[in-house]
């Protein structure tokens, strides 16, 4: 069930407990070959996969592409809100629907640059509800909500996502081939081990002069529909334990 195209008297009427779904995502540079609204197109294409499947089980709010993107502003064309503003944003979406007295609330997202505020702002509006002992307030990134997407296809060589690698340039091509240019030419880029398992600070030109990570010269249509299989059913299955939810336990 899509929120734009409701009325207001037709979310009135819905139960409290149907859970409510944020898609968030980017406007950034994804390398030579790929368009930059990269991450929105496929995170758009996820949450109607799954809304499609929920139906009326679920509501979910129209795509918010603008994200944290700080660390490709170096490349022409990114778009980026600034941290703080960014966590004030998507906390003002989860206090609206608490305010509209919906109780299960989950911030989708579809770029990395979005973890650490996302899960700040919901951790933020936590603690500013946090007498409420019925509120389920989640921050999830479709990668991470299946364990079963390295091996969706027999012919996938990257074990994960990277940044306009394999798996996003073949996402990109199913939806649009136009939209992707040359990346058969696009050489390799390696993750590397940056002093793991600490966390290090970092901006995309540390990594890539073109601005990617992986091997988007493997990537196909058919690798990218069996992506878009397996993440858009991850998330299903993540707001079916929304639904299942009994209202207090701490498990889910």
């Amino acid at each position: 069930m899509r929120l734009a195209e409701q009325t207001w008297t037709e979310i009135a009427a819905l139960d409290r407990d149907t859970p409510v779904v944020f898609p968030v995502a980017a406007l950034e540079q994804h390398g030579p070959h790929a368009p930059l609204f990269t991450d929105s197109l496929l995170m758009g294409e996820i949450a109607r996969r799954a809304e499609e499947r929920l139906g009326p089980a679920a509501l979910f709010a129209p795509l918010q592409w603008l994200g944290n993107s700080h660390h490709h502003l170096d490349f022409p064309g990114t778009l980026s809100a600034e941290p703080r503003l960014y966590i004030d944003l998507l906390s003002g979406l989860l206090e609206n629907f608490i305010g509209h007295g919906f109780r299960r609330l989950l911030l989708l997202n579809g770029h990395g640059g979005n973890d650490v505020p996302g899960k700040q702002a919901v951790f933020e509006v936590r603690q500013r509800h946090r007498q409420r002992k019925d509120l389920l307030l989640l921050f999830g990134t479709y990668w991470h909500l299946t364990d079963r997407a390295s091996g969706c296809h027999p012919d996938l060589r990257e074990p994960e996502l990277g940044h306009a690698c394999e798996w996003e340039t073949s996402m990109v091509l199913r939806l649009n081939p136009s939209w992707v240019k040359g990346f058969e030419k696009v050489p390799d880029q390696e993750r590397g081990r940056p002093f793991e398992p600490a966390s290090r600070g970092w901006t995309m030109p540390d990594r890539s002069v073109q601005g990617h990570v992986g091997e988007p010269r493997h990537a196909t249509p058919e690798k990218g529909e069996a992506l878009f299989q397996v993440f858009s059913g991850g998330v299903e299955e993540m707001i079916r334990r929304m639904i299942a939810w009994d209202g207090q336990s701490w498990n889910g």
